[in-house]
């Protein structure tokens, strides 16, 4: 048994994709199956699944990354300190969903690279990319879900409002006259564009102002805000959205708020380290300049 074929199974494990563990591992697609393939060979047990829902671990591959997630995460941190390049030369691993990259992560980074600190971005959605801070393949996540991993310390960095919205044909056409201060069952029946299946922002939304868990019809899965907005811009249906990413389409009235409630819920996104990483001052640095920076977000 490798110790890389542990880390490539927990890269695996985490992903649930062949293909997203080889391109975190700067790995080829065989040879990642090749290492898992050796795995099963060695422990004599199948530990993945091939299924519709992409590559699932079986109860025994369960159990084994279960016992071996902490042992991984303190030997990469352990390799990462010995045997890595001199701190000050490593470049800094980010992470963050893509439209917080674009949008936000990008203008205090600049001035970091600008002053000669090399730094690496990876996109991807908020709970994989807290598993890869905890392995440590990244030094920090913009998150926005709370970390609740143990070895992870996380600052609040800013509250974004969400609104309902949609075009302004589709809300008079789907919802003339209103949809009420406490919904309406024709919200059922029109297409929701998502951000993912489970409907993060969605259930967030419909807690709040609707204190029930939401029954849509999604019509659309689109892992990108961008693309959201520029769908229910185009008509394709209704969604929910942090304000300050749909300000200027609001503004423009290329959508229109579905309802507008006295007190409107919030989602708080997180700056996500491992305990202890802002030791590192480049780290810390950064880390001060995205709290100040958020100040002015809206």
């Amino acid at each position: 048994m490798q110790l890389s074929w542990l880390q490539t199974f927990m890269a695996v494990y985490h992903t649930g994709s062949i293909t997203k563990a080889a391109r975190q591992l700067g790995m080829s697609q065989p040879s990642v199956t090749q290492q898992i393939r050796s795995m099963e060979l060695e422990i004599g047990h199948q530990l993945f699944e091939r299924t519709t829902r992409g590559t699932v671990p079986t109860p025994r591959g369960t159990i084994l990354a279960q016992d071996v997630r902490d042992s991984i995460v303190e030997l990469n941190a352990a390799i990462d300190r010995h045997f890595s390049p001199v701190a000050g030369d490593r470049p800094l691993r980010l992470g963050a969903t893509a439209e917080l990259a674009s949008t936000r992560v990008i203008p205090p980074v600049a001035g970091l690279v600008a002053s000669g600190t090399d730094v690496r971005i990876q996109a991807g959605v908020s709970h994989e990319l807290l598993s890869r801070l905890g392995e440590g393949f990244l030094d920090m996540v913009i998150s926005t879900i709370r970390p609740r991993r143990r070895g992870i310390e996380a600052t609040p960095l800013c509250d974004e409002e969400l609104v309902l919205v949609a075009s302004p044909q589709f809300a008079q056409e789907a919802f003339a006259g209103g949809i009420g201060e406490y919904g309406d069952s024709r919200l059922e029946k029109v297409p929701l564009i998502a951000y993912a299946e489970t409907l993060p922002l969605v259930t967030q939304y419909w807690r709040y102002v609707f204190d029930t868990e939401p029954d849509v019809h999604v019509g659309a899965v689109i892992p990108d805000l961008r693309g959201i907005l520029a769908a229910v811009s185009a008509g394709a249906g209704f969604a929910v959205l942090p304000r300050c990413l749909s300000h200027q389409a609001l503004e423009a009235g290329e959508v229109v708020p579905l309802l507008e409630p006295e007190v409107p819920p919030i989602n708080t996104l997180y700056l996500a380290v491992r305990n202890g990483a802002l030791q590192d001052y480049r780290l810390s640095l950064l880390h001060t300049e995205l709290l100040r920076c958020a100040q002015h977000w809206t």
